[in-house]
C-alpha cells in the first residue's frame, strides 16, 4: 500500500483545517463567536448637531451603540446622553445650562465639544428606556438643542 510522504499529508491536513476555519467564520457572519470577552457588534446611530438642533433617529434597540456625531456648525458643540427621569433636566444657577453634576448618575456618555465640520464617535451600551441627547454649551439646551431617544 502506497503512503503519501509526511510533508504531503501534513499539507493536506493543514489545508483541511484552514478550510474548516474559513467555513466556520463565513457561517458566523465573518466573526468569531463564543470567544471569551467578545462583544456583540454595535448598532450605528448617526447624529447631526447644528446650532440649536440635534437630528437623530427617534428609537433603536437596546444594546451596544456607536454614535457617529457630525457637527454641521457653525459653533462648537458637545453631546451628552442622559437617561431621562421623571422630571425635566435640572438647570444650574446660571439658568442657561443643565446641571451636569445633578444628572451624572444617569449619564450614559458624553463627547467633549467638537469643532464645526468635525466627526466624533461615542460607544455606549444602552438599556431600555428614554434618553435625552443634548448640547450643554451656554444657552444651547434652552435654545432647543436636544432630542429624545427611545431605546426598546
Amino acid at each position: 500500500m502506497w503512503r503519501a510522504p509526511v510533508r504531503l499529508r501534513l499539507r493536506t491536513a493543514l489545508s483541511g483545517a484552514v478550510l474548516l476555519c474559513l467555513t466556520a467564520i463565513a457561517l458566523s457572519g465573518c466573526g468569531v463567536t463564543g470567544s471569551a470577552g467578545a462583544k456583540p457588534a454595535a448598532q450605528g446611530l448617526k447624529v447631526v448637531e447644528r446650532d440649536f438642533r440635534i437630528r437623530a433617529p427617534r428609537q433603536l434597540a437596546a444594546g451596544n451603540v456607536r454614535l457617529s456625531v457630525y457637527n454641521e456648525g457653525p459653533d462648537s458643540h458637545e453631546l451628552i446622553v442622559v437617561r431621562e427621569g421623571t422630571r425635566p433636566l435640572p438647570l444650574r444657577r446660571d439658568g442657561l445650562t443643565v446641571d451636569e453634576d445633578a444628572v451624572k448618575p444617569s449619564t450614559a456618555g458624553l463627547l467633549e465639544p467638537g469643532l464645526p465640520e468635525s466627526r466624533r464617535e461615542l460607544n455606549l451600551h444602552l438599556t431600555p428606556g428614554r434618553y435625552v441627547l443634548f448640547c450643554n454649551m451656554s444657552g444651547h439646551y434652552l435654545g432647543g438643542m436636544h432630542t429624545t431617544l427611545l431605546v426598546r
